[in-house]
């Protein structure tokens, strides 16, 4: 319910459309009882952000009925970059303090230097926009517009981040209201003897399901690619070790935190070790601080996992995908039921800000891109869908995107590329071109996975990689781009964003044939492509099968 409330009184499409959001409860201690989740990435990161709330305002009385506590600080229980602004409210029945209500949304603006308030050129947070140290909005439910009045001084579009701001506030309320109703109903007494038999039966649950993985310790390693100032690659690694009672992930020893703004800090790191423990352990379990109690996290402060202020943080996927991703890579050889190939891996996002064309108003669009998943063994990958940071998100609707924005969407489509070959082939990203309505937008755009391919599985093949491109209108391509802050952009210049195609599982060679000639009919492989991945020499006009290779036929044989 605090959810929906949301959603629907924000102004902001990258919540109301993209659910870039994230609202749950904790006891009165920060652990986490229960999320309501847009992003997958905002696992954790609501209970940090309590305790911090928590520790700051420690003594009896700091915190009243009424009180709604703002915070987006990375390095003091946000977790993620300033954008992703956190409120908390402490809930109170008959005087005592018995749970918190909490929220986390992507706000489109909190000012900076760049509109959108992330950059892959900045150099430290401070030029990432405004910082709210864990600060009251409301005190015993009256507003404090000072803090207000700063918000409004300092954001490029005020209407949408205050109106976010609201519509936080009334999620946060209706929870309040019904955890009071539930203390009315049931008595104080048993509503927090419930809250402590749930998160003593998530973790029963957690340890039940490590009883069943595989013991041992594991290792991977990859390589990010830079960071929009650096170079790069940036090496980064992590050792699992699962046990009967504990699963302890041990990323020392990755790359120092790095000058551009794909630095994670450690709460975006758990939050991310999180996700892919659920779906190692138990994917279907409802998400409470008991599941993750078997949970340890372990890396190097200043590290690109776990970066010490004033590093910048805008980017922060970047990075703290790895954290899922190695945990995953390392594991897939042995949990095959659980964990597919690798995927796409990058937020991708797309930042473009200018005039409207009919209006001359300004405009923002920030918006996540979809690519494609691992195939695994039993079916192809996904295509078209978000990375595991940003979960069962949305696209903005191309409607909504023409009608809010100076921009035409020229094209939206699957990028069939051929790659992830396998007996499971991976899934496909897509193709999306804006074209620019007026004169002088900007662009910022930050695709990570842009020199590494997501990795196959099991003999299955690379993915493709992620990147962007510009077609100005006299035909001249400025292309390929990982990393871009700020290109501009006249009247009729396209912005073409491609994602990579997920990595294959198991040999090519032992996919179907009928299989084949589905994929050449539906033009998501080529002729050319049939024969020398699958092993299937084809008919151009016909498909007929003319040839089976040698390579093929003797795997058939075994």
């Amino acid at each position: 319910e605090m959810f929906y409330a949301l959603a629907r009184t924000s102004m902001s499409p990258i919540i109301y459309e993209v659910l870039d959001y994230a609202s749950g409860l904790t006891d009165s201690k920060g652990q986490l009882l229960t999320q309501g989740n847009g992003v997958t990435g905002f696992i954790g990161m609501l209970s940090f952000m309590v305790r911090e709330t928590v520790e700051k305002y420690n003594k009896s009385g700091d915190l009243k009925p009424g009180d709604i506590i703002l915070i987006n600080d990375p390095y003091g229980g946000g977790g993620s970059h300033l954008c992703d602004v956190g409120l908390v409210m402490p809930i109170f029945y008959d005087g005592e303090l018995i749970a918190f209500s909490a929220n986390k949304a992507h706000w489109t603006e909190v000012g900076g230097k760049d509109a959108g308030s992330m950059s892959t050129n900045s150099t430290e947070i401070y030029q990432e926009g405004l910082q709210f140290p864990c600060v009251k909005i409301f005190e015993e439910g009256k507003l404090n517009q000072a803090v207000v009045e700063i918000i409004r001084a300092n954001v490029r579009f005020p209407d949408l981040s205050l109106g976010d701001l609201w519509a936080q506030v009334a999620a946060l309320k209706t929870g309040e209201r019904r955890v009071q109703e539930l203390c009315e109903k049931y008595g104080k007494e048993t509503v927090v003897n419930s809250i402590h038999y749930l998160l003593d039966h998530g973790e029963q649950l957690a340890l039940k399901s490590l009883r069943e993985l595989p013991k041992g310790v594991y290792t991977a390693e990859d390589y990010i690619d830079d960071d929009g100032i650096e170079k790069g690659p940036f090496h980064v690694k992590v050792k699992v070790e699962i046990t009967d009672n504990e699963f302890i992930c041990d990323f020392r020893g990755s790359h120092p935190q790095v000058t551009g703004s794909i630095n994670s800090t450690l709460t975006g790191l758990v939050s991310a070790v999180r996700t892919i423990y659920l779906a190692i352990t138990n994917p279907s379990q409802d998400v409470n601080d008991g599941s993750f109690r078997p949970l340890r996290v372990i890396s190097d402060k200043g590290s690109i996992f776990n970066a010490v202020r004033p590093a910048p943080v805008s980017m922060y996927w970047e990075s703290m995908l790895f954290g899922s991703d190695l945990i995953w890579k390392a594991l897939a050889p042995v949990i095959p039921n659980r964990l597919s190939a690798g995927h796409f891996l990058s937020v991708c996002v797309a930042i473009l800000s200018g005039k409207h064309q009919d209006t001359n108003e300004p405009f923002l669009i920030v918006e996540p891109s979809v690519g494609g998943w691992g195939g695994d063994k039993e079916k192809d990958g996904a295509s078209g869908q978000f990375c595991i940071l940003d979960g069962e998100t949305f696209n903005i609707p191309i409607e909504v995107c023409e009608t809010r924005n100076g921009v035409l969407v020229d094209e939206y489509s699957l990028n069939t590329d051929g790659a992830g070959a396998g007996e499971f082939r991976g899934g496909y990203g897509v193709v999306r071109s804006y074209r620019s309505l007026t004169d002088n937008q900007y662009f910022t755009g930050s695709f990570g996975r842009h020199k590494y391919k997501p990795w196959g599985a099991n003999g299955g093949k690379d993915g493709s990689t992620n990147y962007f491109e510009f077609v100005n209108s006299n035909g001249e391509v400025s292309a390929p781009f990982g990393k871009y802050n700020q290109y501009r952009l006249n009247k009729n210049d396209v912005t073409r964003l491609v994602t990579g195609t997920g990595g294959g599982y198991g040999n090519p060679l032992k996919r179907p044939i009928d299989k084949v000639i589905w994929d050449v009919k539906n033009e998501y492989i080529t002729v050319e492509q049939a024969q020398r991945d699958y092993g299937v020499t084809l008919n151009p006009d016909t498909l007929e099968v003319v040839e089976i290779s040698a390579e093929r036929k003797e795997l058939e044989e075994k």
